[in-house]
C-alpha cells in the first residue's frame, strides 16, 4: 500500500499546485475584464464536461474500433468477465481496433458506462497471461475514476490557459493603482500555461503507476504485466501510431505511449518511463522476471 498511498498524495499535491497557480493569475486579472473572461471559461468548462461525458465514444471513434462478440474474442471476454466479477463490478463493453500498433485502453465516466478496447496488434503480440495483466490495468483506470481525475485536471489547466491569455491581451492588476509589475505579469502569463500542462501530465503519469499496482493486485500476478510492458515498449516503437490530432487527444488513455518520443518530448510524455513501471512491478513480486 506504500506506493498507492504516495501516489494519492502526489496527485492531491499536484492539484493543489494547479489551483494555487489559478488563484494567483485570477488575482492579476483586471476587474473590468473578468466578466468577459467568465464567458470564455464557461465555454471551456462545457467543452471539458462534454468530453468527460462522452469519453468512451470519443476514444473509440478516434481508434476506429468496433464492438466484438464473445464468439469473436473468447479469451478477451473470459478474462474481463473474471476480473470484473473479482472486483464486483459490471461487465464493460469490449472493442477491438483494427491497427497493428499494440495498445489498449479503457474509458467511460463510471463502471456502468465503461468500454475496454484492444488493438489487433496487442492481441497478436501478448499471450493470455500477459493480456490478463493489461486488461486488469485498464479496468483499474475505470474503477479508480481516472477519467474524472484527468477531466478535472484538463479543466483546471484550461482555465489557467484562459486566464493567462487574458493577462497577455488585457493586462493584469488594478489599473487605477498602476497595474503592478508588467514584466512579472508577462512572465506569469507565458509560463503558467506551460506549468499547468506539465502538472496535468504528471497527474496522468501518477495514475498510470496506480493502475499498474492495483491491476496487479487484482490478478495477483505483477510479473505478467511487467512482461507485457516489455513487449509493448518494443512493439510501440516498431509500429507507432500517426500523430493525428484525434489520436493525440486520446493517447493518455492508452497503456503505452503510442508515439515515438525522445529528448525534450519525454518531458511532455503522458506515461511514466517503462523501465520504472517494470521495476515497480518486479518489486511487488519480490524480484525481476529474468
Amino acid at each position: 500500500m506504500g506506493h498507492r498511498h504516495y501516489n494519492g498524495l502526489k496527485t492531491a499535491a499536484l492539484f493543489g499546485v494547479m489551483w494555487a497557480v489559478l488563484l494567483l493569475i485570477y488575482a492579476l486579472v483586471g476587474g473590468g475584464n473578468r466578466s468577459l473572461f467568465f464567458v470564455f471559461a464557461a465555454v471551456g468548462l462545457l467543452g471539458t464536461g462534454y468530453g468527460y461525458w462522452n469519453s468512451d465514444k470519443i476514444a473509440i471513434r478516434a481508434m476506429r474500433a468496433r464492438p466484438v462478440s464473445e464468439l469473436e474474442q473468447p479469451s478477451m471476454y473470459r478474462i474481463v468477465r473474471d476480473l470484473s466479477t473479482a472486483a464486483r463490478q459490471p461487465m464493460p463493453r469490449l472493442y477491438v481496433s483494427p491497427t497493428a500498433a499494440p495498445n489498449a485502453f479503457a474509458t467511460g465516466r463510471n463502471p456502468r458506462n465503461a468500454a475496454v478496447c484492444c488493438t489487433e496488434g496487442l492481441l497478436q503480440l501478448l499471450d493470455e497471461r500477459e493480456l490478463r495483466g493489461v486488461l486488469a490495468h485498464e479496468l483499474m483506470h475505470v474503477y479508480n475514476r481516472d477519467i474524472l481525475t484527468s477531466s478535472v485536471a484538463a479543466a483546471v489547466a484550461g482555465l489557467i490557459t484562459s486566464f493567462a491569455q487574458f493577462l497577455l491581451f488585457f493586462g493584469g492588476g488594478d489599473r487605477d493603482r498602476g497595474g503592478g509589475n508588467v514584466l512579472g505579469t508577462l512572465a506569469l502569463a507565458i509560463l503558467s500555461p506551460i506549468a499547468a500542462s506539465l502538472i496535468q501530465l504528471a497527474i496522468s503519469r501518477t495514475r498510470e503507476y496506480d493502475a499498474d499496482e492495483d491491476g496487479s493486485r487484482l490478478t495477483g500476478d505483477p510479473l505478467a504485466l511487467a512482461s507485457a510492458l516489455r513487449k509493448l515498449e518494443s512493439g510501440t516503437q516498431r509500429a507507432p501510431l500517426p500523430q493525428d490530432r484525434d489520436l493525440v487527444d486520446v493517447s493518455h488513455l492508452m497503456i503505452a505511449n503510442p508515439f515515438r518520443g525522445a529528448g525534450v518530448g519525454k518531458l511532455f510524455a503522458t506515461h511514466p518511463p517503462m523501465g520504472e513501471r517494470i521495476a515497480r512491478l518486479e518489486a511487488m513480486a519480490g524480484g525481476p522476471l529474468y
